[in-house]
C-alpha cells in the first residue's frame, strides 16, 4: 500500500516537473539588455486572439467619453408664423405673418426655409454612452494582451520594433526617480526605433478641429505596464511623447488597442508580468482580481482547415461526387458570328474566306501598281496626252457650236429665218 502511494507521488512529480519544462518562458532583461533571468509565460498570452470582440467593445467603450452636445430647443421656431390652409394653391407650410415687407408670407420653421430649424436636430438627452457586458470587455483585453505578443501584429500596426530583443518585452525594474533615466532605460531595451518614430509623427491637426481639441496628432508609442514594485514610473513616464503608462490591475482596451487595432508594444515589468496570472487566472484556476473570471478558450484547437478537410478521418465519412447523368445544354449560337458552327453548316465557308482575303490582297496589290504607275515619268506623259486629246475634242466642239451660231444668224440677218417654222 505504500509502496504504490510512493510510486504515484512520484509519477505525479514527475508529470509535473515535465509540465513545467514544457511551459515557455520569457526572459526578463535588465536596463542594460542584458538577460537577468526567466519567468513562466502567463496563460492570458494563448488566449484566444478575437479582433470582432476587441473592435466591437472598443467602439461602445470609446463612446463613454463624449459630451452631450445639440442646438438651441428654440433656434428656427422664434418667427411668428401660421400656415395659410388649402385654397390658395400655396404649400402648407407656416409662413410669417404681417404685410408692407418682403419678409411677410415667407415659409418657416420647415428645414427647406430660410431661418428655418435643422432637421431631426441634435438634443442633448439622446443616448451618448454605452453599456458593454464585463465578462466581454475583459474577453477583449485578454484578447488585446495576446496579440501584443504576436510580432508580426505589432509591425503591422506600425510599431518599430527590430531592435526588441524579445516580444513580449520584460524587464526586470523600471522604478526610476527621473525621466531621463527612464529614457535611457528604454534605449537600452531597443525601444529607440519606436520613440523617434513617435517624435517623427508630430502634425497639426486638420481643419478648424485644432482649436477645439488638442493642437497636434501624435502617433502611439510603447505602452508601460507596471505593478506595485514600480510606482515611480507613471511620474517619469508622463513627459516622453507617445509613451503611455497603465497599472496591471487596471488594464485598459483603449490603452492596449488603440483605435480597436491589435497589437500594440507593451512593455512589462517583471513584477506586472509575474501578476497577469492571479488578474487573469489559468486555463486551470479562475482569475482572483477580476471575480472569477475564466480565460476564453479558443473555438478550435487546429485552425489548419484545409489540413482538417483533406485529412483520411475526415474523407473517409464523406460521399463520392454525385454526376449529373445529363448532358448539358448548348446554347443557340449565330452562325454569322460563330465560325465554327458556320463551317459545321457551310464547309465551303473556310475557302470562301480565304480566296475572298486572298483577293482583297490583290486588290491592294494592284491598287498600289496603279498609282505607282500613275506617278511615275511615263504615267505623266500619258496624263498629258490624254489631256491634249480632251482639250482639242472641247476645242473642236466650241468651234462647231461657233460656227453653227453664226450661220443661224447670218440667215436671221438675210430673212431667211422665221420663227414659224420652228413650231412646225
Amino acid at each position: 500500500m505504500g509502496a504504490s502511494l510512493a510510486a504515484s507521488s512520484w509519477y505525479l512529480l514527475l508529470i509535473s516537473i515535465e509540465r513545467k519544462m514544457q511551459r515557455p518562458v520569457v526572459s526578463v532583461y535588465s536596463n542594460a539588455k542584458a538577460v537577468v533571468g526567466q519567468v513562466p509565460m502567463p496563460a492570458v498570452f494563448t488566449a484566444p486572439i478575437r479582433d470582432d470582440t476587441v473592435q466591437f467593445v472598443h467602439s461602445n467603450m470609446s463612446k463613454n467619453r463624449r459630451q452631450a452636445q445639440g442646438v438651441f430647443w428654440q433656434a428656427g421656431h422664434q418667427h411668428s408664423a401660421e400656415s395659410w390652409g388649402t385654397g390658395r394653391a400655396v404649400a402648407r407650410i407656416p409662413r410669417i405673418g404681417g404685410s408692407g415687407t418682403s419678409r411677410s408670407g415667407q415659409g418657416a420653421f420647415g428645414n427647406m426655409c430660410r431661418k428655418g430649424r435643422l432637421f431631426a436636430p441634435l438634443k442633448t438627452w439622446r443616448k451618448w454612452h454605452r453599456k458593454v457586458n464585463m465578462n466581454q470587455k475583459r474577453h477583449a483585453v485578454a484578447s488585446a494582451l495576446a496579440a501584443a505578443a504576436v510580432a508580426p501584429l505589432v509591425l503591422a500596426r506600425g510599431h518599430n520594433v527590430n531592435a526588441v530583443p524579445e516580444l513580449p518585452l520584460v524587464v526586470d525594474s523600471l522604478n526610476v526617480d527621473s525621466t531621463k533615466a527612464l529614457l535611457a532605460s528604454l534605449h537600452a531595451v531597443g525601444a529607440t526605433g519606436d520613440l523617434a518614430r513617435v517624435r517623427a509623427s508630430k502634425s497639426s491637426r486638420a481643419g478648424s478641429n485644432k482649436m477645439r481639441y488638442s493642437r497636434f496628432k501624435l502617433a502611439k508609442g510603447p505602452l508601460i505596464v507596471y505593478g506595485d514594485e514600480n510606482p515611480l514610473v507613471k511620474r517619469a513616464a508622463r513627459n516622453l511623447p507617445g509613451v503611455d503608462t497603465c497599472s496591471v490591475h487596471r488594464l485598459n482596451l483603449l490603452q492596449l488597442a488603440p483605435g480597436g487595432h491589435l497589437g500594440r508594444f507593451v512593455i512589462f515589468t517583471k513584477d506586472a508580468f509575474t501578476h497577469l496570472n492571479q488578474v487573469f487566472g489559468t486555463y486551470r484556476e479562475k482569475g482572483v482580481e477580476k471575480g472569477g473570471y475564466q480565460l476564453n478558450r479558443s473555438m478550435m484547437a487546429c485552425a489548419d482547415l484545409a489540413r482538417i478537410i483533406n485529412s483520411d478521418q475526415v474523407q473517409g465519412k464523406l460521399r463520392a461526387i454525385r454526376r449529373n447523368p445529363i448532358a448539358k445544354k448548348t446554347t443557340n449560337k449565330n452562325p454569322l458570328k460563330n465560325r465554327t458552327l458556320m463551317q459545321r453548316l457551310n464547309p465551303y465557308a473556310k475557302t470562301a474566306r480565304a480566296a475572298e482575303a486572298k483577293a482583297v490582297v490583290a486588290r491592294q496589290a494592284a491598287r498600289k501598281a496603279a498609282l505607282k504607275l500613275k506617278h511615275s515619268k511615263a504615267g505623266r506623259k500619258e496624263k498629258a496626252i490624254r489631256t491634249k486629246r480632251f482639250n482639242a475634242v472641247g476645242a473642236g466642239l466650241e468651234a462647231s457650236f461657233q460656227a453653227a451660231k453664226a450661220q443661224f444668224d447670218a440667215e436671221e440677218a438675210a430673212g431667211k429665218f422665221d420663227e414659224a417654222d420652228l413650231e412646225l
